[in-house]
């Protein structure tokens, strides 16, 4: 239930005044509150701490920090867990269906622990991929003050004098079945790509997704781009156990941060930095847990205005890293509020407008690479375009960062699933040219639409990157590049077009028209869509078979709660 401010109550006047004072107060005097504690306000640490991705590994002791800064601050703090899916060793077999539902697992989980015990105000620390706006979907609904800090970025990882990462990894299987590269050097890239904690280190989708949150006025300014193992990041899970105090004594909430406007600032920052395609369903996500009206028309409307100007991975150069040591993320929003791209008067977790925090920021360091002169862009508009057509009537999302065409003409090679594609890929079956479709891999089909990253990075080692086009109603990695388009809606499973797509069809993509089209009359659409079964779900019982029949359409941000009445 939405918590508004006439209806918040301090902890311990729940306590103190409830039917249950005593049995409660026993219970939390058993893990360490004294009777000054239970004066002060209860607040949560949210932390998504797991040994299972060094994307996390580190944050238990972050939330151990920020901890301290609600307790010094006046609260009484408690950490919980919540789990994580590391997206990178889900990547390419069946783990993969289980990433996108964990978004839902870890907000629902934030949102229960919250309401059961009552709390206050939370702070949530998030790392890998599906933490950042698990987190945030979890803050929207409950609307307490709040903040959330991203763990940070891994530093590079360095093979023969350059810098390597896991994209690196996925790529180098493609060039290993290529011949073009041996078990020995295979190995080595193996060691090398992941030197220590933190997230993918390029502009992948843990990196925007924390770039998005502090344009949103979520976290603290600076926070998206520390790296994990800077000393800094613990400074600044203080801070937001500090803050957070402060939010509760200012009467601000997050939904008084989240507005319309600050969703708009995050897509900004999001075109600028040439981010994942993941941002479109994590935002809208997000939005509507906010209560927000955010459609991908408003994505499409705001990459009119913005020019991409970050030469990073997986498309340029650079890693977060690189950023960091050039200005930070706040430097780019510096640079985008000169040009007038941002709304500086959106409020923000501070307790100041984005404009008042962004006054005292330095400017991008002269003579750094990583971010482009304004008046001489990678790509005028955002390189994250919004397609439709018969083929995507509610839409489909294109990554052309990198791409030095827009428009794309080939056959159809339709395959129901990625082994069925690996398979055809190993074996030399794709050729350029082709239009590669990966259906029935959507939020409800596949379920949980799984990210393509080992297909598109086959594909780049296969020597066919930019050479075929590749079409899914599933997503991508934000480590994937080339001519990827996905998102595809409605989706094969429930009927969509690219479900009635035929081997040999003729598909057009234009992005410059924005149009995703195939070639086919009336009467055979018509006689294809008689035709058409749906397929048996892939899954009768446990968590994939409850998202399945929960979860809404990529284009709505493949939640789980909508129109659930």
């Amino acid at each position: 239930m939405e918590k508004t401010k006439k209806d918040l109550r301090i902890k311990s006047k729940v306590i103190s005044e409830g039917v249950n004072r005593v049995p409660n107060r026993s219970m939390l005097r058993a893990v360490g509150f004294t009777d000054e504690d239970f004066k002060k306000p209860m607040i949560g640490i949210a932390s998504t701490w797991s040994e299972v991705t060094p994307c996390n590994v580190h944050i238990d002791k972050l939330a151990r920090e920020a901890k301290s800064g609600a307790g010094e601050s006046g609260g009484a703090p408690m950490i919980f867990n919540t789990i994580t899916v590391a997206d990178g060793i889900a990547m390419g077999h069946e783990g993969m269906f289980y990433s996108l539902p964990s978004r839902e697992v870890i907000a629902d989980s934030i949102e229960t622990v919250t309401n059961a015990e009552r709390l206050d105000g939370i702070v949530a620390i998030g790392g890998c991929d599906k933490t950042t706006p698990g987190c945030l979907i979890s803050i929207g609904r409950m609307n307490i003050p709040s903040v959330y800090v991203y763990g940070g970025t891994i530093q590079p990882g360095k093979l023969n004098g350059e810098d390597i990462d896991i994209v690196s990894s996925f790529e180098a299987v493609g060039q290993y079945h290529e011949g073009q590269i041996d078990d020995e050097q295979l190995h080595k890239v193996e060691c090398h790509a992941c030197p220590g904690a933190g997230a993918c280190g390029g502009m992948y989708t843990a990196n925007t997704m924390a770039s998005a949150v502090e344009a949103l006025g979520m976290s603290i300014p600076g926070s998206s781009s520390t790296p994990a193992v800077n000393d800094y990041k613990e400074s600044e899970c203080k801070q937001a156990g500090e803050l957070v105090i402060e939010l509760l004594e200012k009467e601000i909430y997050p939904r008084d941060i989240m507005t319309k406007e600050a969703f708009e600032n995050a897509i900004t920052v999001v075109m600028a930095l040439g981010g994942s395609t993941n941002a479109f369903l994590h935002l809208l996500a997000i939005a509507h847990s906010a209560g927000v009206d955010l459609t991908l028309d408003d994505f499409e409307r705001i990459r009119q205005e913005v020019p991409h100007i970050a030469d990073m991975k997986p498309s340029g150069k650079y890693v977060m890293q690189d950023l960091y040591e050039s200005g930070g993320v706040p430097a780019v929003m510096k640079l985008l509020l000169e040009e007038g791209l941002l709304h500086g008067d959106c409020l923000t977790v501070t307790g100041k407008t984005v404009a008042e925090n962004l006054k005292e920021v330095p400017s991008l360091k002269e003579g750094q690479k990583v971010i482009v002169p304004f008046d001489q862009p990678i790509k005028e508009k955002g390189p994250l375009v919004v397609l439709k057509g018969n083929l995507a009537p509610e839409g489909a999302v294109a990554k052309m960062s990198g791409q030095k065409i827009s428009r794309f003409e080939g056959p159809a090679r339709v395959y129901d699933g990625e082994d069925e594609a690996t398979t055809a890929i190993v074996n030399d079956e794709i050729k350029p040219g082709d239009v590669l479709v990966i259906r029935n891999v959507g939020p409800k089909g596949g379920p949980g639409m799984p990210e393509m990253l080992s297909i598109t990075a086959m594909i780049v080692g296969k020597g066919l990157g930019g050479k075929v086009a590749l079409l899914t109603d599933g997503r991508f990695s934000g480590g994937s590049h080339g001519f990827v388009i996905g998102h595809v809606a409605p989706e094969a499973f429930v009927g969509g077009p690219i479900g009635l797509l035929k081997e040999g069809d003729m598909v057009t993509i234009d992005s410059d028209t924005q149009q995703i089209n195939f070639e086919v009359s009336d009467e055979e659409y018509e006689r294809r869509k008689r035709d058409w079964k749906r397929p048996e779900p892939k899954h009768k019982s446990g968590v994939l078979a409850k998202y399945a029949r929960l979860v809404s359409s990529s284009s709505k941000g493949a939640v789980t709660d909508l129109d659930l009445d």
